[in-house]
């Protein structure tokens, strides 16, 4: 043999090798990417008591409710805080794969999005300023100014009542701000949840707001995912919350923010 051939030889030799590690690599790339998947959880940025900034962290029934639930399934996420405008657009164009932000399951959204089981069963209020004595309940609502949180329940109940009372509505992107206006005046009502505004008047002495009447209604709120997509997550949650029911942890995290 001369010495060309045994260069070729052996230049043949280490592409083999080569080929054979690379096709190794692609194997164990393929593993990793088909590994457990992070996923990006919304959550309402300011919803308490649901979700809510302090000391520069997120916490809240949604917020540790998710928590001990992927404790629980063994998932990884990052949580989003957002305006909740902004969260079912999200899901529907998959920038989000889940989303538990006191969200009420309703069939006009169940035709884009997918829900887990009820987590929380919530119900919809009227709430005025304290000084208010001409609005005591749904009968006084005629001609009456109303703030409500864009895209909720309390937005759509406004909205579909709008020619019935002849309301007037203003609408804002989160909770605070809703209250702030009928503190100041500048509506005569809001339409919130009543877990929420039970919270707000529960922790906030200052508060210039009352509850007046009965709950509306009542509704289930649900995790939810893009309608067809994220099965498997979806799974997951329901999977978790029932445990977290079952070990009592569901009953210690909601315990901490409203009294049963």
């Amino acid at each position: 043999m001369n010495k060309k051939s045994l260069v070729s030889i052996l230049l043949v030799s280490v592409m083999s090798i080569g080929l054979l590690a690379g096709c190794g690599a692609s194997k164990g790339d393929t593993a990793a990417e088909g590994g457990n998947k992070k996923y990006i959880i919304a959550c309402d940025a300011k919803f308490a008591p649901f979700s809510f900034e302090e000391g520069g962290k997120y916490k809240g029934i949604d917020v540790e409710l998710l928590d001990a639930i992927a404790k629980e399934e063994k998932f990884e996420y990052d949580l989003k805080p957002m305006d909740f405008n902004g969260i079912i657009p999200g899901l529907t164009s998959n920038q989000l794969d889940g989303a538990i932000a006191g969200m009420s399951i309703t069939e006009e959204r169940k035709q884009s999005l997918d829900f887990s089981d009820g987590y929380f069963v919530s119900g919809l209020s009227v709430v005025v300023n304290k000084n208010n004595a001409s609005i005591n309940g749904i009968d006084d609502l005629k001609d009456k100014s109303v703030s409500v949180k864009k895209g909720t329940a309390g937005s759509k109940f406004a909205e579909d009542n709008e020619a019935k009372y002849g309301l007037k509505l203003s609408y804002f992107e989160d909770s605070p701000s809703m209250f702030q206006a009928v503190e100041n005046g500048n509506t005569d009502f809001l339409m919130e949840d009543y877990p929420v505004i039970a919270y707000k008047l529960k922790v906030d002495n200052g508060a210039k707001l009352k509850i007046v009447g009965d709950k509306l209604d009542t509704v289930d709120y649900g995790f939810a995912v893009k309608k067809g997509v994220n099965a498997d997550l979806l799974k997951k949650f329901n999977d978790g919350l029932k445990k977290l029911k079952e070990n009592g942890k569901y009953d210690e995290i909601v315990g901490q923010y409203i009294a049963k």
